[in-house]
């Protein structure tokens, strides 16, 4: 920071900034008085105001160019940060009031003219003025109103991005992850309130020789067309995940043995009968998929409940594929 002048020889004047406006003329007087032996320093473009590692008790109050807060200098970031601050504006009021470390890096985003006013004296202007402590009031409310809202953006993102990680890119269906953490939930949740689960594994038949003969970009074709055909074909209160390569698991909850084969032979049928390639010139490759199902037990984990599905899609298998086994 480069000391240029002091407040009384710069030409600006109190009603310039915001933290003063709405005082009564014997107020600003007070107030002029106190700020003529205030200085005035300019920055550079990307050059730190405020370090969130150090201390140092002062308010900034910008009379020209902007500035913003930042975890990068870098111009472009700089420029494109969501909290800034302008002309008339300031910052630093926290390390002021507590004379704590400032809870972030402010830096400059364009060539800016910046008043230091230290603790002393905007204390002093806060003991001689009731307008200057109402002002300070209105702003610390509205930097806390914008920082829960950025708090709330944040939250609302970061929940937009793990819901975006619990869901497989091909399919469009939960992925191994969703499963492993919500699974468990679910079967405790049957046992606690003494409800049917059931659960379905569908595996597409001889998948490796389907995209061994019409390539893989089919066979992503196929996985999902299997995808839409599970999806369109459950409860909202049902879910699907893609287990792993060609293997889906369905969850059904409050579903007993029989209405869950019920829903696995309807899938097996309508999976036979899916179109993979929607152009009538080129020949239509179908996919079949063979089903295990199985029922909750008392007292049977996920681990255990999987694995009686897994025996029963091999029995599937066994018998000719193509079909549903319990």
């Amino acid at each position: 920071m480069e000391h240029i002048s002091h407040f009384k020889d710069s030409g600006f004047k109190v009603n310039d900034i915001q933290l003063f406006h709405g005082l009564a003329p014997q107020e600003i007087s007070a107030i002029q008085r106190t700020l003529d032996s205030c200085q005035i320093v300019s920055v550079q473009a990307g050059e730190i105001v405020i370090d969130s590692n150090s201390s140092g008790a002062c308010l900034y109050v910008i009379l020209e160019g902007t500035l913003a807060q930042a975890s990068n200098v870098a111009k472009r970031q700089l420029e494109s940060a969501s909290i800034q601050y302008f002309a008339g504006e300031c910052v630093g009021e926290i390390s002021v009031l507590n004379e704590e470390t400032s809870v972030a890096t402010i830096a400059a985003v364009s060539e800016s003219k910046l008043l230091l006013i230290d603790a002393a004296c905007m204390w002093k202007m806060i003991d001689e003025s009731n307008g200057v402590a109402r002002n300070l009031l209105r702003l610390l409310s509205f930097r806390i109103r914008a920082t829960n809202a950025q708090l709330r953006n944040r939250q609302k993102v970061g929940e937009f991005y793990r819901q975006l990680s619990m869901v497989d890119g091909l399919t469009g269906l939960h992925n191994r992850s969703w499963l492993n953490t919500q699974l468990p939930g679910l079967i405790e949740h049957a046992h606690a309130t003494q409800t049917e689960l059931s659960i379905i594994m569908v595996d597409l038949d001889h998948f490796k020789k389907f995209n061994d003969l019409h390539g893989h970009i089919a066979g992503d074709e196929a996985l999902q067309a299997a995808a839409k055909v599970i999806n369109n074909g459950l409860r909202p209160s049902d879910f699907a995940a893609r287990y792993g390569g060609e293997e889906m698991l369905i969850i059904l909850p409050n579903t007993s043995r029989e209405s869950a084969l019920a829903v696995a032979e309807r899938l097996c049928e309508r999976i036979r009968n899916a179109i993979i390639f929607p152009d009538k010139e080129k020949s239509l490759p179908h996919i079949t998929a063979s089903l295990g199902l199985a029922s909750l037990r008392a007292d049977q984990d996920g681990l255990s409940l999987i694995a009686c599905a897994d025996a029963a899609l091999y029995r599937a298998k066994e018998r000719g594929r193509d079909q549903v086994a319990l």
